[in-house]
């Protein structure tokens, strides 16, 4: 049985802003976590079209993984080692999913939808049957729910964060019931880790894992609304070209150091569209499923983990 979990994520944002908020906030977030040579790297970013959901757009993108893991593991797997990241975005209806190059039975499907009220509809997503049945709902309070310390930054608290340009903030207690505009992030995500002996583990330690990410993804758009909030979408959309080339640039980077020698850790690998690039650090919570705990970090390392959440 796979673990579903339906995470119902209210904003004080309407759904046309947060459209361009998530944009910017993603494209920002990616960047800025490849700093120490972790990255996620963009293979496509192109307009789709489906015939049910409009136009659209389709990203695939490589988070590479090998760096991060125990020496032991890299010992025995190839040196080729990647979660795969497709989305495709119509919307305000979103799928995204996560695939492994190493772990086939390993995957995540997080269908989204964006509604302009505080989570009240009860099926968003239309789900039927057993799915229906077994989905837990989970509602996030990107106030009051706590991230881990790791990730907490006093600017982005949103009990104290104001906007200076729309005056919007700090949120205060049951902020749900009283605060205008407002909208909610519908996501189903299905994590599925058919492995006998550990699957209930590992999908519920996966759906933890997606549930703190997504706490913090939306406390960021949000605190950084006054980035953002004067941008249209074709705005966006050419920051969005402009962070995915610099974001790129810096896992090539990585290549670079490591042939030099700067980083004797790093793997052979592939990249997108050249050969024998090396893959850089993991830029994916599931890495945390191989990876020993954050005490073995070295001091100063940012483990900030990061998964799209279109």
């Amino acid at each position: 049985m796979v673990l579903i979990k339906e995470y119902r994520i209210c904003m004080p944002l309407t759904v046309d802003e947060y459209h361009v908020g998530q944009l910017y906030m993603i494209a920002r977030h990616s960047y800025e976590q490849t700093e120490n040579g972790e990255g996620v790297e963009t293979i496509i970013n192109a307009p789709c079209e489906d015939p049910v959901h409009g136009k659209g757009q389709f990203t695939e993108k490589r988070i590479h993984l090998s760096n991060r893991l125990p020496y032991w593991v890299q010992a025995i797997i190839p040196k080729l080692f990647y979660i795969i990241e497709k989305s495709w975005n119509y919307y305000p209806f979103t799928i995204t999913e996560y695939t492994c190059s190493f772990i086939p039975k390993l995957s995540v499907t997080i269908h989204t939808k964006f509604e302009d009220n505080s989570g009240t509809t009860e099926n968003c997503l239309g789900l039927t049957g057993e799915k229906l049945v077994e989905r837990i709902v989970d509602f996030v309070d990107v106030a009051y729910d706590e991230v881990s310390p790791k990730h907490y930054k006093e600017e982005e608290d949103l009990k104290f964060f104001q906007s200076k340009k729309t005056m919007r903030g700090p949120l205060p207690e049951n902020w749900k019931n009283t605060t205008s505009p407002i909208m909610c992030s519908y996501k189903v995500v299905e994590a599925s880790f058919e492995v006998w002996g550990i699957q209930s583990k590992a999908e519920e330690y996966i759906q933890k894992t997606i549930r703190e990410i997504l706490l913090l993804g939306h406390r960021q758009a949000f605190a950084w609304i006054d980035d953002w909030i004067s941008m249209t979408i074709a705005d966006v959309r050419t920051y969005e070209c402009e962070m995915q080339r610099k974001t790129n640039t810096k896992v090539n980077a990585c290549v670079t150091d490591a042939e030099a020698g700067e980083n004797p850790t790093a793997l052979d690998g592939e990249g997108g569209g050249g050969g024998g690039l090396k893959s850089p650090k993991s830029f994916s919570p599931l890495t945390n499923l191989f990876s020993p705990s954050s005490s073995s970090s070295s001091p100063g390392q940012n483990n900030t983990s990061w998964f799209s959440w279109r």
